[in-house]
């Protein structure tokens, strides 16, 4: 099903459109949740700390060609917007080398670099070896990935957000399947939990794409697309590099953070691992309406609806802000019961961390929440320089006072707590000033 976002109201189309992408994400997170999951009920502490500082990598690594994806989108939802379709298979194409070819690029260096990476990420002793196993069979899966964030951003781009959900569903319920058959069935411990999430990841990526190429003829590229033009690939690779650079940016900053959590041993590292998935499922459907904000506002940029890029602004704000404070507040109250999904009763130092940290930095939502809107409204008028500073600012910030703060004997690992919605404030007041000046030049209807 395809949402038209240049017309119609605009709240109820706006959420049409952003309800499969916050869904297809919860699911997507189902896949190193699950092995979180199986992990550290069945595995252990250290399994769980191996797993869980895995995932933060991970995330880095999946975010450079996320947001690769997410601006080569925003160039083919301009093109949507205009009707320029001959113009809009010849982005795909060129996208798709630049997606591709970083993809494989990626994929040979985590390898090649896997001993440096661990050593960088200061994973003790203990936990080494587990992570180092994971992550060399994880690490099969990042072709699959690239070919799902790929065809998922390009379909999102045309307004088709329903379908990348659908393959999303079927290789994460197989993902949890086989973590189960891997884990407990055949014993394989945190290598069964990595194969699941591998072989999951390639079920969604090969399936998505055989479905663009079958289906949308609109997306195939022909032989009048697949060729070379400067000015074309030199705006697509603009877009892509900086929206990537701001993603991996983001991440390498969260990279950062982990490597301070890992120093205070593998009870921090255990009990950061859980809040994390807890964090990233509350969090997520805000992250979600950012990116469906970003789309809604390429296409009505590429189509000149000024007006309409007012008022979808006004509503997209309310509607972030009062779902990160609903959010919040349930966070703040179950954050026990939370954390008891993924820890058993008997931890208790693990427990109270994790408590911590999630009734310290998930009162704070909403920040996040609009900051996610700021990204994906500089993406789509084609400042992504914009996400980028807001970026360096919010991550950079975070960085600096996790590692000061947390070097306080009285603040320990709750220093690196607080530091999260500082930078995410900051980063917000810095980021509305250009956005305010932006539509109060636009045109009113």
């Amino acid at each position: 099903m395809t949402v038209s976002l240049t017309r119609g109201p605009i709240t109820p189309t706006l959420l049409r459109f952003a309800l499969p992408m916050m869904l297809g994400d919860m699911l997507q997170q189902l896949y190193n949740i699950a092995d979180t999951l199986v992990v550290g009920r069945f595995i252990g502490a250290d399994a769980l700390a191996a797993v869980g500082s895995s995932y933060t990598l991970m995330t880095f690594l999946t975010s450079i060609l996320l947001g690769l994806s997410m601006g080569s989108g925003v160039a083919v939802s301009i093109s949507f917007g205009r009707g320029e379709g001959e113009q809009m298979r010849q982005e795909v194409f060129l996208s798709m080398v630049l997606v591709g070819v970083t993809a494989l690029v990626l994929n040979i260096g985590v390898f090649v670099g896997i001993d440096p990476i661990l050593f960088l990420l200061q994973v003790p002793g203990t936990v080494r070896p587990l992570m180092r196993q994971y992550l060399l069979i994880v690490f099969c899966g990042i072709g699959g990935s690239f070919l799902y964030n790929y065809y998922a951003s390009v379909l999102r781009a045309v307004g088709d957000s329903v379908r990348p959900l659908v393959f999303l569903g079927v290789s994460a319920l197989l993902n949890v399947g086989l973590d189960l058959w891997f884990v407990l069935g055949l014993g394989w411990g945190v290598a069964g939990a990595a194969a699941a999430t591998a072989l999951a990841q390639w079920v969604s990526g090969l399936g998505l794409c055989l479905y663009a190429l079958l289906t949308r003829p609109d997306l195939r590229i022909n032989r009048r697309a697949a060729r070379w033009d400067r000015k074309r690939a030199g705006h697509i690779f603009r877009l892509a590099f900086i929206t990537g650079a701001q993603q991996s940016i983001m991440n390498f900053g969260i990279l950062m953070v982990q490597g301070r959590v890992n120093s205070f041993g593998p009870a921090v590292m255990a009990a950061f691992a859980a809040a994390v998935k807890i964090d990233s499922f509350a969090y997520m459907p805000v992250q979600d309406f950012g990116n469906a904000f970003s789309t809604f506002i390429a296409q009505n940029y590429g189509a000149g609806q000024g007006g309409r890029i007012r008022r979808g602004t006004r509503s997209a704000v309310a509607v972030s802000m009062l779902f990160g404070l609903a959010v919040s507040a349930v966070v703040f109250v179950l954050a026990r019961p939370l954390m008891l999904i993924f820890i058993q009763p008997g931890e208790t130092e693990i427990l109270a961390i994790g408590v911590q940290y999630l009734r310290t930095e998930g009162a704070f939502y909403c920040l996040i929440g609009l900051l996610f809107l700021l990204y994906g409204f500089f993406r789509a008028i084609e400042r992504p320089g914009m996400s980028v500073v807001l970026t360096v600012i919010s991550l950079g910030l975070r960085v600096l006072l996790a590692y000061t703060l947390s070097a306080i004997p009285a603040l320990g690992a709750m220093g690196i707590w607080v530091s999260i919605p500082i930078g995410w404030l900051l980063a917000d007041l810095t980021g509305c000033i250009p956005m305010v000046r932006f539509l109060a030049a636009q045109p009113r209807d």
